[in-house]
């Protein structure tokens, strides 16, 4: 595991949250950029002014299709990149910006945005308003370790991704309406009340030991869905859990 990846952070519309969450990872963030990662394109961090080749694009935000600039941007990224993630709700399912209707002062024409997905294919999605400093940092090992690493690494980086990589498949759209027919109808719900405490715009109350989403609310981020520990659960996950944190624990060691 000499030679490092190749990564960099692309930004469509968004609140650049998503990028906060990377930096949050504080030293880690220092650990994976000294051992494992080249960050090679980032609009804040390189000085570089178009797409490169590279092993990971982390894209956040959604693209408006008035501007001619991001919808090729997000093309050329899917061209030169071996895996492409949706950072955030605003890239993986279009999130608040999905109710612009234009008017900005800065850029009137902007009026209508999708997400990545409806443009590209999409390798994995990471959700959030935003995603987990923690999620970000085990995907970018993980993504290493399955380009670089030994036959049992890249295992152990497949079945951690393969949720994620399920997830891009799924499609664009998840809201509350989709934890309630797949997780709380099929009786499912064991009452922890993650998507209560994911929900960015409060939607989700937690009442009798069950979630009550106001639909007039729900702003569509997927957030609660991609919080449920019942909504995409795992066994190639739970079954080596473990070993999967092992191994990223140890490639974060100082």
């Amino acid at each position: 595991m000499s030679d490092k990846i190749t990564a960099g952070h692309v930004h469509m519309s968004g609140c650049t949250g998503c990028e906060v969450a990377i930096a949050d990872n504080y030293a880690g963030l220092l650990t994976l950029l000294d051992k494992y990662v080249d960050w090679v394109y980032d609009l804040t961090l390189a000085d570089v002014r178009h797409i490169p080749e590279m092993d990971v694009a982390l894209v956040e935000g959604s693209v408006c299709i008035n501007d001619k600039i991001s919808v090729e941007e997000i093309r050329q990224t899917r061209e030169k990149s071996k895996i492409v993630v949706a950072l955030g709700s605003c890239a993986c399912y279009g999130n608040i910006t999905r109710f612009c209707r234009g008017g900005q002062q800065n850029q009137p024409q902007h009026e209508a945005f999708l997400p990545i997905g409806d443009i590209i294919d999409v390798d994995v999605y990471l959700p959030g308003c935003g995603p987990s400093p923690q999620l970000i940092k085990n995907v970018c090992v993980a993504a290493y370790l399955l380009l670089k690493g030994s036959d049992d690494q890249k295992a152990l980086a497949e079945a951690y991704l393969k949720p994620l990589m399920m997830l891009s498949k799924r499609g664009t759209e998840a809201c509350f309406c989709d934890l309630m027919y797949d997780v709380i109808d099929q009786g499912l719900c064991i009452g922890c009340g993650a998507c209560a405490a994911a929900c960015p715009v409060r939607a989700i109350t937690h009442e009798y030991g069950k979630p009550q989403g106001q639909r007039d609310l729900c702003i569509k981020c997927g957030a609660c869905y991609n919080q449920c520990p019942r909504s995409w659960f795992s066994f190639d996950v739970v079954n080596q859990y473990e070993s999967i944190m092992e191994t990223i624990d140890a490639a974060m060691a100082p």
